[in-house]
């Protein structure tokens, strides 16, 4: 089979144009995703749940999540962004529609699996676009605007979502991000492309080849990157950043507020400051990192300041400006995560670009849903303040868990005062 060729220049407008639709599509995604803490309440209440049961269907998206997301990336690397994009779009538009016909706990964890495979493809899909798509040197530059513009979008779903539910059912609203994701499902298949003659067309080219061995090649993709001790430690202390930011921003941000005697609405107010001081921390704390000539440091510190953050979130007094102040420094040392899928980016090679990013991806997906699931089976059925308070410890405990794991990055000690490693790949061909 031929390589496809060239359609148009690396960062030219077709790059542009294909990197805006993925970026379109993580945000539509985030906001089912973040929407669920919104959603929720009614869902346990019009079909008779409790509240470790609604924490458990959230639990099993973050898992099987997490599970798809080690092929997706091989899988991007193998055959590129077309067609895989389109039939993720597919995947969670049909989720969507299956999130809206839910009447019974089954129906809610089929609808999640289904829209976690999709979704598995979407934010890491956004970034290998920008990696392909784009020059090496502003791979995580690119990374960076599309957790930006997520999570712009998140705070603007989140309080959307909650004053849209006093005007319609809950149904009527997810049926409606169902046809959206009809519309954008078409946009992929007509407009996305695989830029002519990079390394990942290549790959895709030969993967399609008789004889290829598909899975063989997604585990040796997989092996090469776990063989990479930086992947590995960057994985793990990007899970426990974002991993904790998840579990506030979908469940237990606007759970916790209420606790407080905060109405539903300023609750989901409040948990939107999160995601904007995400999407201010994201791109910042890549900035940051090629100031001070370090990946390792500011890693460090970024997650120790999280930690405070949310110790204060779950500890702390509550009410005004305090308030938003707090969940806003949630969201803004939360963007240490992206450092993860940065120094993930800078050792592998072109090939392996997807791979390593589903790694990090995998595992912050991973550390939400424990972060879900564990203290859902700590909680009674009605929770006050105190029994969020006795059961969320586990959050700080795993930030400072991260921060240590970010000591073992090789060079983390000696690098203060050196450049960051140079990427070792160059999507350009």
């Amino acid at each position: 089979m031929s390589i496809e060729r060239s359609h148009s220049t690396i960062g030219g407008l077709e790059a542009w144009t294909i990197w805006v639709l993925a970026t379109v599509f993580v945000v539509w995604l985030f906001a089912i995703q973040t929407g669920h803490g919104i959603v929720s309440p009614d869902i346990q209440r019009d079909i008779h749940l409790t509240i470790s049961q609604v924490a458990v269907a959230a639990s099993v998206y973050s898992w099987v999540f997490a599970v798809v997301q080690f092929f997706s990336g091989a899988l991007l690397d193998r055959f590129g962004a077309r067609p895989l994009l389109a039939i993720s779009v597919g995947l969670v538009t049909v989720g969507a529609f299956l999130y809206a016909g839910t009447v019974n706990v089954g129906t809610l964890v089929l609808a999640e699996v289904v829209l976690a495979v999709g979704a598995s493809f979407g934010f890491v899909g956004a970034g290998y676009v920008g990696g392909k798509w784009f020059v090496a040197t502003r791979y995580g530059l690119m990374f960076a605007l599309v957790e930006t513009c997520a999570s712009v979008g998140s705070a603007i779903s989140q309080p959307g979502i909650s004053l849209l539910l006093t005007v319609v059912s809950w149904q009527q609203l997810l049926a409606g991000f169902g046809a959206f994701g009809v519309l954008l499902t078409v946009g992929f298949v007509v407009i996305v492309r695989n830029p002519g003659g990079t390394a990942g067309a290549i790959a895709g080219a030969q993967s399609l080849r008789p004889g290829a061995n598909l899975l063989a090649g997604i585990l040796s993709r997989l092996g090469s990157c776990m063989a990479n001790s930086r992947v590995v430690w960057s994985a793990l202390f990007a899970g426990a950043s974002f991993g904790t930011m998840l579990a506030v921003g979908v469940l237990w941000g606007p759970r916790v507020q209420q606790a407080h005697g905060v109405s539903p609405t300023a609750a989901a107010t409040l948990t939107a400051a999160a995601w904007l001081g995400l999407a201010v921390g994201a791109p910042l704390i890549n900035v940051l990192s090629d100031q001070f000539h370090s990946r390792e440091w500011p890693a460090l510190i970024g997650l120790i300041l999280q930690a405070a953050a949310v110790t204060v979130f779950i500890y702390g007094p509550t009410g005004g400006a305090a308030s938003v102040v707090v969940m806003f420094g949630v969201g803004l040392f939360a963007g240490t995560h992206m450092l993860g899928f940065t120094i993930a980016g800078e050792s592998v090679s072109p090939t392996l670009i997807g791979s390593a990013s589903a790694i990090v991806n995998g595992c912050c997906f991973i550390v939400g849903g424990l972060l879900v699931a564990i203290p859902s089976y700590l909680l009674p059925d009605a929770p006050t303040l105190a029994d969020f308070r006795s059961a969320l410890w586990i959050m700080p405990v795993t930030l400072l868990l991260g921060a240590l794991c970010t000591l073992g990055l090789p060079g983390a000690i000696s690098s203060r005062r050196q450049p960051p490693p140079r990427p070792l790949h160059n999507p350009v061909c």
